[in-house]
C-alpha cells in the first residue's frame, strides 16, 4: 500500500500507465474519507496553456525512480471526469469519477463525501 506521507513526495513526479507511457504529472492526493489512505491521484494533462487535472486510482499503482506507475492505460485515464487546475470536484462529480474506472462509489452514512484531497 502506498502511503500517504510518501506519495506527497512524488508531486510534479512523472505519472505512467502499466506500458510505462507517461500520462501527465502528478498534482494532488485524495483519500479514502471512511479509512484516510490514499484512493486517487490528480494527474495534470494537456497542453501547456490548456491543462486539466484528472482522476486516476491508486488501487494496484507501484512507485519508482521518479514515476507512479497506476493500473489504468493512458487513454482512460485522459477521457475521464476532470476539473481546472484551480478547481475543486464537486461533490455531484465524484460519483462519475468512480463509475468511469468501474469503481462502487460508497459516500457515508450522512452522504459525506468519500474523497478529501490532502
Amino acid at each position: 500500500m502506498i502511503q500517504t506521507a510518501d506519495i506527497r513526495e512524488w508531486r510534479n513526479q512523472a505519472v505512467v500507465d502499466p506500458g510505462g507511457h507517461k500520462i501527465g504529472e502528478l498534482e494532488s492526493v485524495y483519500v479514502d474519507t471512511s479509512t484516510d489512505e490514499p484512493a486517487m491521484v490528480t494527474v495534470r494533462v494537456g497542453l501547456p496553456t490548456r491543462h486539466r487535472l484528472v482522476f486516476v486510482p491508486l488501487e494496484g499503482a507501484t512507485v519508482g525512480p521518479g514515476y507512479v506507475r497506476v493500473a489504468h492505460d493512458r487513454k482512460l485515464v485522459k477521457r475521464g471526469p476532470f476539473i481546472g487546475t484551480d478547481g475543486v470536484l464537486p461533490f455531484e462529480g465524484e460519483e462519475a469519477v468512480f463509475r468511469h474506472y468501474g469503481l462502487a462509489y460508497e459516500p457515508g452514512a450522512n452522504g459525506e463525501r468519500q474523497l478529501a484531497r490532502r
